[in-house]
């Protein structure tokens, strides 16, 4: 599926991957809705793009938010044409481990949020998006729409303290190939990226140092992923009509070790 003039939603996409590939869709000619709980850290984005990007503040997780936002951006730009899913928390804890200075088990809230932003919040996102994809006019591929959601590396080799996170990456990794058969009739393909150490805000909140350690363990290039590189992947995904159903590593050979 070409990319002027098509309309992507993207969740998360105030910052990090999803911001990466809000920049990437709007400099090949896109118009893009950003889905997010935070403001667009790029405001000279926003202004140069004015007339193509438009943001919304919603909870991925919320029926409600998300039926509204689909209503909002078909009115607002005339339909979806692909979807792409970044939103996404990380918190880390063992199964029994210390929180809030108690070594307890892990929490119930926090796995139960963690499996609702990045797992429900997901699904919700796109069963609204196949749904409004469903009504738009086949291409000559016949194709009437894109999903892309984002997985990780910890859903196949998930550390200790990624208990909740991984459970919830596992679950947008399955999900893939039979929402792509569910969707294959309507002419919809998804398509799942599993990240490895990319260079994002939750690690940039580290030291330079932990930061330079971590991109060692990568076997080549020798170095944290760049937003950019996820945002070319998603690129490629959206203009390949034969990837369909599948999760891609994003990761440079990395295997994850226990921590």
């Amino acid at each position: 599926m070409k990319l002027l003039n098509t309309n992507v939603l993207v969740t998360g996409g105030a910052s990090g991957l999803g911001e990466a590939t809000v920049r990437m869709l709007l400099e090949n000619g896109a118009n893009v809705t950003i889905i997010d709980i935070k403001d667009l850290g790029d405001q000279e984005l926003q202004e140069k793009f004015a007339k193509n990007l438009k943001v919304i503040k919603a909870d991925v997780a919320s029926s409600v938010d998300i039926k509204l936002a689909i209503k909002s951006i078909i009115a607002h730009f005339g339909s979806i044409d692909m979807a792409v899913n970044c939103a996404g928390i990380a918190p880390v804890g063992k199964t029994v481990g210390k929180f809030d200075g108690e070594y307890t088990p892990h929490p119930m809230d926090l796995f139960e949020k963690t499996i609702r932003v990045n797992l429900v919040g997901t699904f919700n996102v796109v069963r609204n998006a196949a749904y409004a994809m469903e009504k738009n006019s086949p291409n000559e591929q016949g194709e009437r729409g894109v999903i892309i959601n984002t997985a990780s590396v910890a859903a196949f080799d998930g550390q200790i303290g990624q208990v909740a996170y991984a459970a919830s990456k596992a679950g947008i990794a399955g999900m893939t190939l039979p929402m792509a058969r569910d969707l294959a009739k309507n002419g919809i393909r998804v398509m799942a990226i599993a990240p490895g150490l990319f260079e994002t805000p939750l690690l940039a909140s580290l030291p330079e140092e932990a930061r330079i350690s971590l991109g060692q363990q990568v076997p080549f290039p020798p170095r944290l992923g760049q937003p950019n590189e996820f945002a070319m992947l998603v690129k490629s995904i959206m203009e390949n009509p034969m990837l369909n159903g599948e999760v891609i590593r994003l990761d440079g050979a990395i295997r994850m070790g226990p921590k």
